[in-house]
């Protein structure tokens, strides 16, 4: 279990300081940077290279942006097999639904907990 733990650390960490190097040294916007995250693991999935990172890494490589697009990837490939044509454009959402869900109505809690207030 230590071992998963480290591997899911390390990949993790990699993603996240690939993140800050781009934030630190490019004129990149962090919007740009996490639909840049996003697509790469849509284009590492199709390759077929994301499973054997994220079969390694565990939580480390799947949590991540680069993870989602993984994840809307396989959806769409799984989803094209079963249902044809249709599957291009039911399949990610039906594979990401959940995070999604989650993403929403954690937001939902957070913005009625706390009170709102501007950057100073």
């Amino acid at each position: 279990m230590l071992i998963d733990i480290l591997k899911a650390f390390i990949v993790g960490g990699l993603i996240c300081m690939v993140g800050q190097f781009l934030i630190d040294y490019t004129k990149l916007t962090p919007a740009r940077i996490l639909t840049g995250y996003v697509v790469s693991g849509v284009i590492l999935s199709a390759l077929g290279i994301y499973k054997y990172i994220a079969d390694f890494a565990g939580a480390g490589a799947t949590v991540p942006l680069v993870g989602f697009g993984h994840l809307l990837a396989d959806g769409v490939k799984k989803a094209v097999a079963e249902d044809g044509f249709l599957g291009i454009f039911k399949g990610g959402l039906t594979a990401s639904s959940a995070g999604i869900t989650a993403a929403i109505l954690f937001g939902l809690l957070a913005s009625i907990c706390f009170k709102q207030r501007d950057k100073e």
